[in-house]
């Protein structure tokens, strides 16, 4: 399945917060994306496994994923090793994405910052042609993305570039709000979590407004690149 956009996240949740937006704007100018959550976020202090698995499927429709897809990694507990990293590769070369995004190099969970790394690893050596694996009885081709982009999570980082989202607020609120177990629900038992105030929509917000504002609109969503971001022309920027 061949994809212009595979976007990877420690945890079924971490793309809606971070760049759901973005994610909703390039699907409706007609490319294709995937999402490849690393684990089932079992280790969540709300909701569970089973639960998070039916949120992040319908979050997917709300937002018109052509694909998600989960790489059974275990919450907090998975490693930076052959195993974990060549499933990784397996992932891009089934889907064979010209652009990668990924987490945030630094972030407040230690998963983030951690898939993050794995995920820029994996790029490279799925590129390599003496690692051959197959899926499904159907061998797997090397293929290495175009280029990586890593979204911004819990902690501020300076982007290298943002992307205008204005119009697409409150989409990404919606596809966000699939989440109920995780999120500000007046009649929930479980114990409050950071993401779970009732004031943590407008923090996502009012973040998006710091980003709009610094590139002259409404709503941005910011990036990190590891690499000169290039344009065809001077018009291209804004």
């Amino acid at each position: 399945m061949k994809t212009d956009i595979l976007a990877f996240a420690a945890h079924p949740d971490d793309i809606e917060i971070s760049c759901g937006a973005t994610i909703i704007k390039h699907i409706r100018l007609g490319k294709k994306v995937v999402i490849a959550d690393f684990t089932r976020g079992e280790l969540g202090t709300r909701g569970s496994a089973e639960i998070r698995d039916m949120e992040a499927a319908e979050s997917a429709r709300i937002m018109g994923i052509h694909q998600r897809v989960n790489l059974g990694f275990r919450d907090v507990f998975f490693v930076h090793d052959e195993r974990h990293i060549l499933k990784i590769v397996e992932t891009i070369r089934r889907f064979q994405p010209e652009i990668v995004i990924a987490n945030a190099p630094n972030d407040r969970h230690p998963d983030h910052g951690r898939a993050s790394k794995m995920v820029d690893e994996a790029c490279f050596l799925s590129g390599l042609r003496r690692i051959t694996m197959n899926f499904e009885g159907e061998d797997l081709k090397p293929w290495r993305p175009k280029t990586i982009y890593h979204y911004i999570q819990d902690q501020y980082l300076d982007p290298d570039f943002i992307v205008d989202v204005t119009g697409l607020e409150e989409d990404k609120m919606t596809a966000l709000k699939a989440f109920k177990s995780q999120f500000f629900d007046p009649d929930s038992k479980e114990p409050v979590t950071p993401i779970s105030r009732k004031d943590f929509f407008d923090v996502i917000l009012g973040q998006m407004k710091v980003m709009g504002r610094s590139i002259g609109v409404a709503y941005g969503e910011g990036f990190i690149a590891h690499r000169h971001v290039g344009v065809n022309c001077l018009t291209d920027l804004v």
